[in-house]
């Protein structure tokens, strides 16, 4: 009697368990003999990596746009000016600051927006 409760629990257990994974999403499967099966779908990853990288080659293209615009030396006096400033101006020109990339996209892009 008690190995039979335990297998009761085990299948209960089991149940829970498949259908709170179906309840976060399913695709059903037709198998070999016609029966219609719902499996889990796929968990998605929750912190979305495709939009972080989006925005960082968008801040990127950003800098190297104002750089080609505005000259080198306009660029890197404001730069100056915010490095002389409070905390979060010295964080904005540390984050501002030319770097490699901005500088070759903005060598791209110069010749463009200055004719």
């Amino acid at each position: 009697m008690v190995e039979t409760h335990q297998h009761f629990g085990r299948r209960v257990h089991n149940l829970e368990r498949n259908s709170a994974r179906l309840s976060k999403g399913y695709y059903s499967t037709v198998r070999n003999d016609g029966l219609i099966v719902a499996r889990p779908a796929r968990q998605t990853s929750s912190f979305p990596f495709k939009l972080v990288f989006i925005l960082v080659a968008l801040f990127f293209l950003y800098k190297a746009f104002v750089l080609s615009v505005i000259g080198y030396d306009t660029y890197q006096s404001r730069l100056t000016t915010l490095s002389n400033g409070t905390a979060f101006e010295q964080a904005g020109a540390w984050f501002l600051g030319i770097d490699p990339i901005t500088l070759a996209v903005s060598a791209k892009m110069g010749p463009v927006f200055r004719g």
